[in-house]
C-alpha cells in the first residue's frame, strides 16, 4: 500500500527536490533536535539581523562573533552582551533582540501552536508531541489548551508589569519613551532575559539607579518569579486556587525549593554584604536590594547593585544560585529547582537507608533521580571544560571571575563581573556554546547533535568496581 503511493505521488509534478529532501529531513528529525535546531536558527536568523548596519547606532557591524553572542543571549534568555543594549543598537536591533527574548522565553513550539489555534488549524499528535518536550509537561493530554494558557497569561502579566513599570519611566523620561521601557524592562523579567536600556544612563548600569525603588524592584521581582516558575506550575495553580492537598507533587517541590532559596539566598547576602555594599544603606533599602539579588541570581540577569564589587562570598552564593536557576518549563535555565530537590531527596533516602525516595506520601521513580544525575554532571563537567578552555587562551583573567562569567551562561542567568567584553573571540564562542546548552538543556543538546544508536541484542557481562 505505501509503495503504491509512493508511486503514485512520485508521477505527480509536485515539489521540487530541494523541498521534498528537507521535508524528509523535518520527518526524520527527533522532537529533541527540532527544537534545538529550531533555536539555532532564530539565533543564526537574529545574528544575521543585528549584523546589519542599520541595526547598529554607529552604522558599522559590532562583527559576527558579538552579534552570535548578542543573539544567543537574547534567544537563550540569558542577559550575557558583548556591547551595551541602549548604546549599541538601533531601534531595528533593540525590537530584534526583544522579539527573540520573547521567541526564547516562550519558545517558539508554543507561540506556533497558538497561531494554529488562532488560525484553526489542525494540531496533529506530531505537534503535541513536540509541545510535551518543549514545556516539560508531564503528559501529551491537554498540552495544546496549556499553549493557549500559556500566551495568554503571559500577555497579561507582562502586559500589567509593563504598565507598573511604565508608571515611573514615564514621570523621568516622557510619554513614548517612557511607555517603550515599561514594555522591553517587562518583557526581559518576565522571561528572565536580563536585558535593559539603562546605558542612557550609565552604560551597564542595569538597575543600579533603582536599588531603593520599591515599585521598580517589586515589578521586576514578581515577574522574574512568576516567570521561573513554570507553565505547569501556572496551570496547576488556576486550576486548584489554594487548595494545597490537591497541588502536584512537582508543583509542591517547585513552591517549596523557590520560596527557600529565595529568602535564603537573601537573608545570606544581607549578612555577607552589611560592611561592603550594603554598609551604608538604610534597613529598607537592605532589603529590597538582598531580595533582588537573591532573586535576579537565579537566572534573571539584572542587578541593582555593583557585581564586580560583591565579597568573594556573596559571588560564592550567586553562583549557585545561578546554577540551581528556575523551575522545569519556565522561562528560566539552570539545572533546574527540581532536580536540586531529587538530589536532596536522594542524599536523605540513603543517609536514612529508606526503600526509594519519598516525599509527600509518594515515591520518585527511578529514571527521575537518574537524570537528575545526569544534569548535573554533565552542567558541572560543560562549565569546568569551557572555563579551562578561556584561561588556556587568556591567562591574565582571574579564575574566580571565569567560573561566574560560564556558570552565569550555563544558568542562562546573565550576571557578569564585567569580563565579557575583554574575552576573545574564541572565548565568547564557549560562552555561546553553553548559553544554548543552557536554555535548550545539557542533555537535549548533546543527544540532538548525535545520532541515536539502537540497543545491541547481546549485552556484555557485568562486574563491579569500587568507587567512593
Amino acid at each position: 500500500m505505501e509503495k503504491h503511493v509512493q508511486k503514485r505521488n512520485e508521477g505527480k509534478p509536485g515539489l521540487p527536490g530541494w523541498l521534498k529532501k528537507r521535508l524528509e529531513i523535518r520527518n526524520h528529525l527527533s522532537q529533541t533536535q527540532f527544537i534545538a535546531y529550531g533555536f539555532l536558527g532564530i539565533i543564526l536568523l537574529g545574528t544575521l539581523i543585528l549584523m546589519l548596519p542599520v541595526s547598529n547606532r554607529s552604522g558599522q557591524s559590532l562583527g559576527f562573533v558579538n552579534c552570535l553572542l548578542t543573539a544567543t543571549s537574547a534567544t537563550c534568555v540569558t542577559g550575557l552582551v558583548a556591547a551595551d543594549t541602549w548604546s549599541q543598537w538601533t531601534l531595528l536591533g533593540q525590537l530584534t533582540i526583544l522579539t527573540m527574548i520573547q521567541i526564547g522565553g516562550l519558545g517558539f513550539i508554543t507561540i506556533g501552536v497558538f497561531l494554529s489555534i488562532l488560525l484553526r488549524r489542525k494540531i496533529g499528535l506530531k505537534q503535541r508531541g513536540l509541545m510535551q518536550e518543549s514545556v516539560n509537561t508531564l503528559q501529551i493530554g491537554g498540552v495544546v489548551r496549556l499553549a493557549k494558557h500559556i500566551v495568554q497569561w503571559t500577555l497579561v502579566f507582562e502586559g500589567v508589569g509593563a504598565l507598573l513599570l511604565s508608571i515611573r519611566f514615564i514621570g523621568e523620561m516622557g510619554f513614548i519613551k517612557g511607555v517603550y521601557f515599561g514594555i522591553f524592562h517587562s518583557i526581559s523579567a518576565f522571561c528572565n532575559a536580563g536585558f535593559d536600556l539603562m546605558g542612557t544612563r550609565e552604560a551597564y548600569s542595569s538597575l543600579t539607579y533603582y536599588s531603593n525603588d520599591w515599585l521598580v524592584n517589586l515589578t521586576v521581582m514578581s515577574l522574574i518569579v512568576i516567570g521561573g516558575i513554570g507553565f505547569i506550575v501556572w496551570e496547576d495553580l488556576g486550576r486548584n486556587k489554594l487548595r494545597v492537598r490537591k497541588y502536584r507533587l512537582h508543583t509542591k517541590i517547585v513552591l517549596v525549593t523557590t520560596t527557600i532559596l529565595l529568602f535564603g539566598g537573601a537573608a545570606i547576602f544581607c549578612l555577607l554584604e552589611r560592611k561592603n555594599l550594603m554598609a551604608d544603606m538604610g534597613v529598607g533599602e537592605r532589603i529590597w536590594t538582598s531580595l533582588f539579588q537573591s532573586v535576579t541570581a537565579r537566572t534573571a540577569g539584572f542587578n541593582s547593585i555593583d557585581t564586580a564589587a560583591l565579597t568573594d562570598g556573596s559571588k560564592l552564593v550567586t553562583i549557585v544560585l545561578m546554577f540551581i536557576g528556575g523551575s522545569p518549563g519556565s522561562t528560566a535555565g539552570g539545572i533546574k529547582t527540581t532536580t536540586l530537590a531529587v538530589l536532596l531527596l536522594c542524599i536523605r533516602a540513603s543517609v536514612d537507608q529508606t526503600d526509594g525516595v519519598n516525599v509527600a506520601g509518594r515515591r520518585l521513580d527511578g529514571d527521575v533521580i537518574r537524570q537528575a544525575g545526569l544534569i548535573l554532571s554533565f552542567n558541572l563537567m560543560l562549565t569546568v571544560a569551557a572555563s579551562v578552555w578561556i584561561v588556556l587562551f587568556q591567562p591574565e583573567l582571574l579564575m574566580s571571575d571565569v567560573l561566574f562569567e560560564t556558570f552565569s551562561a550555563i544558568g542562562t542567568a546573565g550576571m557578569s563581573t564585567g569580563i565579557t567584553r575583554a574575552l576573545l573571540p574564541i572565548s565568547k564562542l564557549a560562552l555561546v556554546v553553553l548559553m544554548f546548552c543552557g536554555r535548550v538543556g545539557s542533555l537535549s543538546s548533546a543527544l540532538a547533535f548525535t545520532q541515536s544508536k539502537k540497543k545491541p541484542p547481546v549485552r556484555l557481562p557485568m562486574e563491579r568496581i569500587t568507587v567512593g
